[in-house]
């Protein structure tokens, strides 16, 4: 594994869509299972990125792999329930990416405790987010929209140090 230059800059409307393409990974969106509406119609996803950049509680980033876009990555919701999500180009997985785009997002975000969700079988994304200090606290059921069933899906949470 070659070493790759990670940085998260603010969204730019030339960003979102790469943002559409990596979210049409029919694959991608199995293995992640949990999907929204959005990621399935062009129009709902450009009407999900203008509330989501309206919004000042949002904090997004663009997740720029040597010197390209590879991904995003946000923290949202309440500051009693802030959530972390990503998510990182198919053709970049098993570099790093994630964990370092997870790394330096979850630094700009003081709010403790942070919450994750996963797929139980998405063991890449839960072992970024171990990796980022995240502990599982529970599993529960959910409907996956792009397996079209339930499954597992575990929790998780980033305490404060």
């Amino acid at each position: 594994m070659t070493a790759t230059e990670i940085s998260l800059r603010e969204v730019r409307d030339s960003d979102l869509p790469l943002f559409w393409e990596h979210w049409s990974d029919p694959e991608a969106r199995r293995i992640a299972a949990f999907t929204g509406a959005y990621q399935y119609d062009r129009a709902l996803f450009d009407s999900h990125w203008a509330k989501l950049r309206a919004d000042p509680e949002v904090l997004n980033r663009t997740v720029v792999a040597d010197g390209g876009v590879v991904g995003n990555a946000a923290v949202y919701g309440p500051p009693d329930e802030r959530e972390v999500t990503y998510w990182i180009d198919r053709a970049h997985w098993g570099r790093g990416i994630a964990t370092a785009a997870l790394t330096a997002l979850i630094a700009l975000d003081p709010t403790r405790p942070l919450y994750a969700h996963a797929a139980a079988d998405n063991t890449g994304s839960v072992r970024v987010l171990q990796k980022c200090g995240f502990v599982v606290t529970g599993h529960e059921r959910g409907f996956a929209r792009a397996r079209d069933a339930e499954i597992d899906e575990v929790a998780l949470i980033l305490r404060a140090v």
